[in-house]
């Protein structure tokens, strides 16, 4: 057997052969939320002008504990989908991407809000009105969520 052939077979075994020595049966349940040390306010999520276009969502995030997060992934309640995104100026002009991530250090805080970071939402269902709320759901590295309310202004409201 050549050598390249018996490193898959190794790692599969080896994976086997760990699960088999976990102790534990059944699923794994997902670490509670309240694990993560990020504490969110000002959380609003402003809706399109026009339907059909994405709305933005802006929220302060301050990580209250001992170690730093990277904030990976968004979802929110009532959106087909939702991006992590900065605007940044790129040759005079201000241009927006998305991000894989956005890291809040130990002790310190981040704000989303209108020319810089942000969450951009996509395919809006139309129950979503100014004046009601959804929730959003932060993943960071790890797999670790936070989840909390999000205030939803129409478009010319304060953002």
């Amino acid at each position: 057997m050549k050598l390249t052939h018996f490193a898959p077979v190794a790692l599969a075994l080896t994976t086997v052969t760990l699960a088999g020595c976990s102790g534990e049966s059944g699923d794994v349940a997902a670490p509670a939320a309240d694990q993560v040390a990020l504490e969110v306010s000002n959380a609003r999520l402003m809706l399109p002008a026009v339907s059909g276009n994405p709305g933005a969502i802006y929220f302060d995030v301050e990580n209250t504990g001992d170690r730093n997060y990277a904030i990976r992934r968004a979802d929110v309640e009532g959106a087909g989908r939702a991006e992590l995104h900065g605007s940044m100026e790129v040759q005079g002009q201000m241009t927006m991407d998305s991000l894989g991530q956005v890291l809040v250090n130990a002790g310190d805080s981040q704000s989303f809000e209108p020319g810089g970071f942000h969450v951009m939402v996509f395919d809006l269902d139309p129950s979503l009105a100014a004046g009601g709320t959804t929730e959003m759901t932060l993943t960071v590295v790890g797999g670790k969520k936070k989840s909390f309310p999000v205030e939803i202004r129409a478009a010319g409201d304060e953002r």
